[in-house]
């Protein structure tokens, strides 16, 4: 198969989960319900942090980023694959591609550091609660999140531009509903030692990396609470971090998934659907994780709640 260069590229084909086509409704409108209770959950979740003024505190500011980044994540890929199903088309164009690519890298990214970060959180509320609000400052919070968003915007804009150097072969076909970077790097006729170098190099860095941050500081929150001589501190204390510690495992666990899935097997479609649970499953749980186990985000909703009404 001859290469052809990357500047006549003017598509790619994205094969979807199913090419059954008497699926194609039932899995439309799956995911359409699922990206409006994503939508929905996370949208009420920021309302209900930014209009109860209880609730403007570090972890709750970490925690709206979160919902924020969720919603776009699930927006760089859902809405795409909703339009294939309606049209019944499954083109995206070369350039729809490397933006959606680039965007779905940022915001898995940013997922990935804001969940480091409320980390930290817990572990300094929990481990020094007499210094919380001198180390976790408006300053510190402003800056942990600057670095956050730096992180997740040059990666995977060095990511991209790599991407721009190769060139591909003329069957564009991505067994995928997305532009997933591994999938579209594997259809290049170019040498991609170099995209396959930076992949394992970026997974190391910023998947194991966070992840041992979050272990350290799970343990160093285990370690404090152990030490508590009450049963009502010790469940206090439980209750201040299980809803992170569920999203924790959650987004770690589905990604974990997919990945030794991809490593077991070579379907490529069973690997898309694998993809479905961190891209999508995870962001619509998230809101009901919080909102479920925290009383003070159901008493913010219920105040947000009584608002609406009031306005309406």
């Amino acid at each position: 198969m001859e290469p052809e260069n990357q500047t006549r590229i003017s598509e790619f084909i994205l094969l979807g989960l199913s090419e059954d086509a008497e699926v194609q409704p039932f899995l439309f409108g799956l995911f359409l319900m699922m990206y409006m209770v994503t939508f929905i959950g996370n949208l009420l979740i920021i309302l209900a942090i930014i209009t109860d003024s209880h609730l403007h505190t570090p972890m709750y500011f970490f925690l709206s980023n979160l919902s924020f980044t969720d919603i776009c994540f699930t927006s760089t890929t859902v809405p795409k694959m909703l339009l294939n199903f309606q049209t019944e088309s499954k083109i995206i164009t070369y350039e729809s591609c490397i933006i959606q690519m680039y965007f779905s890298m940022l915001f898995g990214q940013l997922d990935n550091s804001l969940l480091t970060v409320m980390a930290y959180d817990r572990f300094v509320a929990i481990c020094h609660p007499l210094q919380y609000i001198v180390i976790m400052n408006p300053w510190l919070c402003g800056l942990l999140m600057l670095a956050c968003w730096l992180l997740s915007v040059l990666v995977p804009l060095l990511h991209g531009l790599m991407i721009l150097q190769l060139s591909f072969c003329k069957v564009l076909e991505i067994p995928h509903f997305f532009c997933e970077i591994n999938q579209v790097v594997q259809l290049a006729c170019s040498d991609a030692f170099l995209n396959d170098l930076m992949m394992y190099f970026a997974t190391g860095l910023l998947a194991v990396i966070p992840l041992t941050g979050i272990l350290f500081s799970y343990s160093k929150i285990l370690s404090s609470i152990m030490r508590i001589s009450t049963a009502g501190g010790k469940h206090k204390a439980f209750s201040t971090c299980g809803s992170h510690l569920s999203v924790v495992a959650l987004f770690y666990g589905t990604g974990l998934a997919v990945y030794l899935s991809s490593a077991a097997t070579q379907n490529s479609r069973a690997n898309a659907i694998a993809s479905v649970m961190y891209t999508v499953v995870t962001p619509m749980f998230n809101p009901f994780i919080y909102s479920l186990r925290n009383k003070d985000i159901k008493q913010a909703l219920k105040n947000l709640r009584n608002i609406i009404t009031i306005k309406g």
